[in-house]
């Protein structure tokens, strides 16, 4: 079984058949899995606004649906996993020094 490790690696399927033979031998890594969950203890968020090319939030929207995710919260957990990525980057740099 191969374990897929971030979302880019997934394909776009033409067909619900082709997804489920993919899936046949696919797997998520854990840390994916648990960062499509929500969290309860988040108690406040702040609203901003992004301005997307138009061909861009379709594709963003086009993989949300196939992923069957809110695009906002795909968004959303794009940007949490890059940013512990950049965290990570920060902390190896700084323990480098």
């Amino acid at each position: 079984m191969k374990t897929i490790q971030s979302w880019d690696k997934i394909p776009e399927f033409d067909d619900e058949k082709e997804e489920a033979e993919f899936w046949l031998d696919h797997s998520l890594e854990q840390r994916l899995m648990n960062g499509s969950i929500h969290r309860s203890s988040v108690r406040e968020s702040t609203t901003i606004t992004l301005r997307f090319d138009p061909q861009m939030l379709s594709r963003i929207k086009r993989m949300a649906r196939h992923r069957y995710l809110n695009y906002q919260s795909m968004i959303k957990q794009w940007l949490s996993e890059r940013l512990e990525e950049e965290v990570a980057k920060v902390e190896n740099h700084s323990s480098d020094q």
